[in-house]
């Protein structure tokens, strides 16, 4: 049984949950055929517990239902609490990454045009996209009212690589049964690979925040 402790450490490393030592025991069974007892398990989990109380680390293993699961310790809870808080801004709602999809393919574009492709008021994807700094404005269009133009901003280029708009993937390359991974849907692409400037159907059903959110942090 070379390197016990090490496998036992890194099982409970990996695991998301709690992980038992009956689970530790079976895991290491059907991988190395071992036949390990629950106290050599316990064992083997206090002298890593004893290791992790060090100072020099930022986290613990702790028993928890039954199992043992690391945890970061009480002291640095403020500021993973933060930390945590600043990337959930960060979070865009599929609305937002939709819009902020037809921004970047068919850019300059006014508010107008933008809910002319996607059926419904665009109003809270723009205002969230601008304090992300993922579109600008980029001056005001010809047409009646003069309506703002969007286009993709810096950040915007930073954040997927892109040196330039023409480096955006072509969407008739960007494979999906119902959709592609930027958020436009099949039906809104010509066999050239551009939008279809068409009126379309509400394809997200609100632009208010939805439960399922994208990370762009």
């Amino acid at each position: 049984m070379k390197l016990l402790t090490q496998h036992v450490e890194a099982l409970i490393f990996t695991s998301e949950q709690a992980l038992s030592p009956e689970e530790i025991i079976s895991c290491l069974k059907a991988v190395y055929g071992w036949e390990l007892k629950k106290d050599e398990i316990i064992d083997t989990v206090k002298t890593l517990q004893a290791k992790y109380q060090d100072e020099s680390f930022s986290f613990e293993l702790n028993e928890i239902a039954g199992g043992y699961q690391f945890l970061s310790k009480k002291e640095f809870h403020g500021a993973i609490h933060v930390m945590l808080q600043l990337k959930e801004k960060k979070r865009l709602s599929t609305a937002a990454l939709e819009t902020l999809a037809i921004i970047a393919y068919k850019q300059p574009i006014t508010k107008p045009e933008l809910e002319h492709i996607r059926g419904v008021s665009c109003d809270y994807s723009i205002q969230k996209l601008l304090e992300k700094e993922l579109i600008v404005i980029a001056g005001k269009s010809d047409g009646p009212g003069k309506p703002l133009l969007y286009s993709t901003s810096r950040n915007f280029m930073d954040h997927f690589g892109l040196s330039s708009v023409k480096d955006l993937p072509k969407l008739k390359d960007i494979q999906s049964i119902d959709s592609n991974e930027i958020g436009i849907p099949s039906d809104m692409v010509d066999e050239s690979g551009e939008l279809f400037s068409g009126e379309i159907q509400d394809v997200s059903g609100s632009d208010s925040p939805e439960e399922n959110s994208i990370d762009v942090g």
